[in-house]
Order: structure tokens, then C-alpha cells, then sequence
């Protein structure tokens, strides 16, 4: 089988080594100049969270240890308030589960490498999609130079991103619906440099949440942390004078300016312009027997689960058994694709952007570790049974919609413990209160018997 994959990146890359390990020929096109030859392009995020799902994808052809070798291990959280205090959540106070912080560009070459290793692999960079024929399997390309050519294959594979050429084209084969919405929040990535790392501690994700904004950091190899801002768009507009930035961060961030440097920032922030964020769902993946979308193309989401690339990744390794179990009809694949992923991902790009409202927000309300106290307490407990939200997306490959599903049901469970709890302490009140009165009344009965 010929699979033609449109798109480089890490979704796209991944998906060539499956193929290619099954001995399939495959063509990967990318419009960009190789990656592993130039500078990560701007307005990506430089650091990524890799956890089970991704893991597991890897580990499927032989890369994982290659990529962890090069990853640092976050075993939890650590709030910064605003007067500069620290305080963990440990992510997995139970089996000790870590995610791990790993580079974007670092990973891209891994996989790329691995992907030109396979001798029935082709890889072809500076090629831009024009178009997709679903029925034909007809894929026209454009050089750099302006030069058109077709190429056909047997299947294409688009992993082009958010703003998928492939997935425009499947739309206008087939009816599905589809949904793209902007968040008016945006993000700014600055840096902490290595000599500043002594104060941070280390294996932890750090975050700054501030209701309506927040701040990020995740480690890297080299001892520099890579942070990154989080907030309304309406707030990056207004901070426009380095006097606005200084200040901004000195109310809200003052711990930070001396991580970051006052130059460091100044001129970050000054010189670079806040990157929109995105959610996608589409209702349907595939068209026939021939196109297949999948990572950000089919459903991209905003970063606040640390899982756009896991999800990507296990997309990869679904598609791959799906085609193998299905003995290659890739019809019926490509059907069962859609029809079990698509739930999947919707829940994914919800959870994600619930994910959001909890970092920025709800990780400092005592609601929030009254529930987090509760989950841990029942996974210690019940291990097996009460697995948490975050334990369930994050260190396990459970369905993503069953992850959502039990969720509910444990909210369901703790409201309902919450309300037997109010019962019984308002009935022994009311129990203690009646015994006090009846035996004040006894004694005030007896005290106008003696008298009389």
C-alpha cells in the first residue's frame, strides 16, 4: 500500500514510522524546510507535557526510551501565589506517576530520523498541498519554486495542523459538521535562563494562577525553564510601554521578574506577539477508503491538558491497529476510525478547556483541594475503582469520553456523600438539641416539685 502523509510535524512524522515499520511506501510532504536543518519557528510552543498515551505510541515502534532519555520527569505541580509562596499538588500521590517535559524540536528530529532510517520511507520538505481528490487518491503539491505536481497513493494521511488543507478538502466531499472556536485568551512564551535555576524547584510543572490569567514554566534539559503567559487578549493590548509590562508583573508575577531578568523580559515580550488559541471538532475524520485525518487536523484543542500531541500520538497507534485488525480494508478502518475517535476527541477538547478554568482559577479556591483531598483519599482507598480525572487522562490510555463519564459519576457519588453528611449532622443536632431540652425541662419540672 502507497500512504501518502501530508505534514511533518509530529503527528505526521510519528504516522510515517508506524507505516513505514509495517513495511508500507510511504511519501511525507511538508511545506517547511526540513526541521531538523533550521531554528524551531516562532509562535509554537518550545516545550510540550508527553504523558501515558503519548508514551505508549512510542514505545509501539521502539522510541520511547530514546525520547525519555531526553525528557525531564515533572512529578507534580507548584502554585506560586502572589506574595512569591510555593505549595505542591503531587500529581499521582498513589503510584507515583510523572509527566514529562520534552522539546518540541528535539522530539520533531527523533522522529524524522527514525522515519529516514525506514528505506520505504521518502521524506519531501519544501512541498505546499494545493489539494486533495478523496475518491482518486490524487494529492497536487506546489515547490517553492512554483512547479506543480500530482502524486497518487493508495491512502492519505493529513496531519497538516489546525488549519488542515486536507480536512478543507474532505469538507467539500462530505457533509460534516464542524465547529472552529478562538478563545479570547492568547499566550506569550518567555524563558527563565539556567543560571537562574537554583530557585525553582525542579520536576515540577510551576504555575502562577491568577483567576482570570496565568503563568506557566516547564524545565528543560539545560537547567532553563520555558514559561509561558497565559491571559486575555485585551490585557496583552493594554501592556504596551516597558514601564506597563514592569508593572503588570510586579503586581502580579513579582517572583518571577528576578527568574526571568527585567532585560529578559522587557525585550520578550516587546519584540514578540501573542499566539491565538484554538479548539476544532469536526464530526467526521475520514472520506471512502482513501483520506484519513487525524491530530490537530481532526481535533485540535487548547494546551491546557497537555494533551494535543498524546492525543495525536494515540491517534497514530489506533489508526495503525484499526488498519491491521481490519486486514488493510482500509474502508472499514478508516470507518471505525471515525466513528470510536470522534466522541473521544470531542471530550478531550471539552476537558481541555475546563482544564483551563481549574490552573488559572480553581487550583486556589478551598473547593478545589477539599476535591482534590477527597479523590486522592478514595484512590488510595479503592485504587482500582476511584481512579481521578486527572490520573485518568493523564497515566492512563482509558477512552477519553469514559474518562469524562467517570467523572460524573464520582461527582455524583461525593455529592451525594456531601448531602448524607449534612443529613446525619443536622439530625444529631437536632437529636442533641431535643435531649438538651427535654432534660433541661425534667430539671425545671423538678425544681417546682421540690418547691411546692
Amino acid at each position: 500500500m502507497k500512504v501518502i502523509i501530508i505534514g511533518g510535524g509530529l503527528v505526521g512524522s510519528l504516522s510515517a514510522v508506524f507505516f513505514g515499520q509495517r513495511g508500507h511506501e510511504v511519501e511525507l510532504y511538508e511545506y517547511r524546510q526540513d526541521p531538523r536543518n533550521t531554528a524551531l519557528s516562532t509562535g509554537r510552543s518550545i516545550n510540550l507535557a508527553l504523558s501515558a498515551r503519548g508514551r505508549t505510541a512510542l514505545r509501539a515502534v521502539g522510541l520511547e526510551k530514546i525520547v525519555l532519555d531526553n525528557a525531564v520527569p515533572m512529578r507534580g505541580r507548584m502554585i506560586h501565589d502572589p506574595r512569591g509562596n510555593t505549595s505542591p499538588i503531587i500529581y499521582d500521590p498513589v503510584y507515583n506517576n510523572c509527566i514529562y517535559s520534552v522539546g518540541r524540536k528535539h522530539l520533531n528530529e527523533v522522529l524524522l530520523d527514525a522515519s529516514d532510517k525506514l528505506p520505504n520511507v521518502r521524506l519531501n520538505f519544501g512541498k505546499k498541498l494545493v489539494g486533495v481528490n478523496p475518491a482518486t487518491g490524487v494529492v497536487t503539491l506546489k515547490t517553492k519554486e512554483g512547479s506543480v505536481e500530482d502524486v497518487t497513493g493508495d491512502l492519505i494521511v493529513g496531519a497538516d495542523g489546525a488549519y488542515s488543507t486536507v480536512r478543507r478538502d474532505l469538507m467539500k466531499a462530505n457533509p460534516i459538521n464542524f465547529s472552529q472556536t478562538y478563545i479570547d485568551h492568547a499566550y506569550l512564551e518567555l524563558s527563565i535562563p539556567a543560571h537562574n535555576n537554583h530557585k525553582m524547584v525542579p520536576n515540577h510543572l510551576h504555575i502562577w494562577p491568577r483567576g482570570q490569567f496565568m503563568m506557566i514554566a516547564l524545565p528543560n534539559q539545560d537547567d532553563s525553564w520555558t514559561v509561558t503567559l497565559f491571559m486575555p487578549l485585551t490585557c496583552f493590548q493594554s501592556l504596551t510601554a516597558t514601564s506597563d509590562v514592569l508593572g503588570f508583573f510586579a503586581t502580579h508575577f513579582q517572583d518571577a521578574i528576578p527568574l526571568i531578568g527585567r532585560d529578559n523580559l522587557v525585550n520578550t515580550y516587546m519584540s514578540n506577539r501573542p499566539s491565538n488559541l484554538v479548539s476544532i471538532k469536526c464530526s467526521k475524520y475520514h472520506s471512502g477508503s482513501k483520506l484519513i485525518i487525524i491530530g490537530d487536523a481532526a481535533h485540535a484543542m487548547v494546551p491546557f491538558y497537555g494533551q494535543g500531541m498524546n492525543a495525536g500520538f494515540e491517534d497514530c497507534s489506533i489508526l495503525d491497529d484499526l488498519l491491521h485488525n481490519h486486514k488493510y480494508s482500509t474502508a472499514e478502518a478508516l470507518e471505525a476510525f471515525s466513528r470510536s475517535r470522534n466522541p473521544d476527541a470531542e471530550a478531550i477538547c471539552d476537558l481541555a478547556m475546563y482544564n483551563y478554568t481549574e490552573m488559572r482559577d480553581l487550583v486556589n479556591k478551598k473547593t478545589f483541594l477539599f476535591r482534590k483531598a477527597t479523590d486522592n483519599f478514595f484512590y488510595r482507598m479503592f485504587c482500582s475503582k476511584w481512579v481521578p480525572l486527572y490520573q485518568s487522562v493523564t497515566f492512563t490510555n482509558m477512552n477519553y469520553r469514559r474518562c469524562l463519564d467517570n467523572k460524573r459519576w464520582q461527582d455524583s457519588v461525593i455529592k451525594k456523600i456531601v448531602l448524607i453528611t449534612l443529613v446525619l449532622m443536622v439530625t444529631t443536632f437536632l437529636v442533641m438539641l431535643g435531649v438538651y431540652f427535654s432534660r433541661h425541662t425534667a430539671s425545671h419540672d423538678d425544681g417546682q416539685c421540690l418547691a411546692q
